[in-house]
């Protein structure tokens, strides 16, 4: 191993200290979120206008979602590719909520609409904390 690669190893295990924390966070409120779809989806379906169908199955996701990236942050070193997978993978959920909530605001309820653009909101602070700790891990 040459010195070069050995120094990179090392930063992005002390740098990833926000990375690290950035995806047991964005897994700690996806699986509470999941949970919350999965467990709750016939009560919650009326007041935010949304189907229980898509709540359920969005919940599912989110479980899973969660699954994997307590896994990727239980690495001892994160594989960069699989944190851009995460960052760009939370834009792109960012940009379909909107999306979403701009499409069905005739069916989303003014709270289901402010429920979607909350949780779009915090995915874009997990999006940017992984960014920054992806970048200070160089």
């Amino acid at each position: 191993m040459t010195a070069i690669s050995l120094a990179r190893i090392t930063a992005v295990r002390d740098g990833g200290r926000l990375l690290r924390f950035a995806l047991r966070l964005d897994a700690a409120g996806s699986g509470g979120l999941g949970l919350l779809g999965l467990v709750a989806a016939a009560s919650l379906a009326a007041p935010l206008g949304a189907a229980e169908s898509g709540l359920r199955a969005t919940g599912a996701f989110l479980l899973g979602y969660a699954l994997v990236l307590v896994l990727l942050a239980a690495r001892p070193v994160i594989p960069r590719t699989g944190a851009w997978v995460v960052v760009l993978g939370n834009t792109a959920w960012v940009l379909g909520s909107i999306g979403a909530a701009v499409a069905g605001r005739d069916e989303f309820t003014g709270l289901g609409v402010a429920v979607v653009l909350a949780q779009a909101a915090a995915v874009a602070v997990f999006a940017d904390l992984q960014w920054i700790g992806l970048r200070r891990a160089r």
